[in-house]
């Protein structure tokens, strides 16, 4: 494993943006260097530390997905080495970590798929028995699997602001009905087909959120990350039932694990504020954080 990346600092490629944990960079006019750091977010806040490995476990991972949903949609892989566009002495910061795409133009909507009632959706229904529009079946309890998916869309937040739930109606208003639908019924359709492959392999989807946008001829393509532990929720089969029964969180994959122990820090003797900087993590957090995305991995691509 390649040593740990906080940011990656390219001098050959022009950087475009540093999101929370990835670093674009543009490669010529029509295409993007996706480089995957190993920083980690929560409360959509950085933490100062990174976790050794994410990145490039985050990146085979997607890659992983990709191949297996190609038939779904097309996607940004380009299918050329990351490692071709940079210089000699910055290979080692993209190595194993980056993904080489077409740039496209994207559509300023994520596309939030739920199996499962958690998070947000779960103190939504809560309140209104609903979610993003979506009316549900009384009685549900927290982590209870829905009678089939749902499409939740939300708005895309700016760096250190929090994404907002939005209605499907709200969504076709933004950006046209038709599209909507085709990525309503192609997010669907992802989530679908990858939450089953991952069942029969011990792991439950709970959720996750796709990006897309459009190609030069106006295809509806995937993009960004798609279906790892940042952007979805992976719990263990073993432990659901109980947790369900018992009203709580089940064990995760995911960065539950860092929000938990975030949930009870605290900053000079009071409660972390959830805003930057972000309480130091403890090497064991860190440590511990690192072998669920290995593990999730490992159960996913197991032959």
């Amino acid at each position: 494993m390649t040593p740990s990346l906080l940011q990656s600092s390219l001098h050959s490629l022009p950087l475009l943006a540093r999101g929370k944990v990835r670093d674009n960079y543009a490669v010529g006019s029509d295409r993007l260097l996706m480089v995957a750091s190993d920083r980690l977010s929560a409360f959509d806040v950085v933490m100062g530390e990174p976790i050794p490995g994410k990145g490039e476990l985050l990146t085979k991972m997607a890659l992983f997905w990709f191949e297996r949903l190609a038939h779904v949609v097309p996607n940004h892989l380009t299918g050329e080495a990351p490692e071709s566009v940079v210089a000699a002495d910055e290979v080692e910061q993209v190595r194993g970590r980056s993904m080489l795409v077409k740039r496209l133009k994207p559509i300023p909507v994520e596309a939030v798929v739920r199996g499962y009632l958690a998070g947000s959706g779960w103190a939504e229904y809560k309140q209104s028995q609903s979610v993003c529009g979506v009316a549900l079946p009384p009685g549900l309890t927290n982590a209870a699997k829905l009678p089939e998916p749902i499409f939740t869309p939300a708005t895309k937040a700016e760096m250190g602001e929090h994404d907002e739930n939005i209605s499907f109606e709200q969504m076709a208003a933004q950006i046209g009905r038709p599209l909507a639908e085709q990525v309503r019924d192609t997010a669907i359709r992802l989530y679908t087909e990858a939450a089953a492959f991952a069942l029969a392999k011990g792991i439950i989807i709970a959720d996750t959120k796709f990006e897309f946008g459009l190609d030069e001829d106006g295809r509806l393509t995937l993009m960004d990350e798609v279906l790892t532990p940042d952007s979805s929720r992976y719990w263990p089969v073993e432990g659901y039932a109980e947790a369900v029964k018992a009203g709580a969180n089940p064990p995760s994959y995911d960065k539950q694990f860092v929000r938990d122990w975030l949930e009870q820090a605290t900053v000079d003797g009071r409660p972390w504020a959830k805003k930057a900087p972000a309480p130091a993590l403890p090497p064991e957090v860190v440590q511990r954080t690192a072998a669920k995305y290995q593990e999730a991995f490992e159960r996913l691509a197991a032959a």
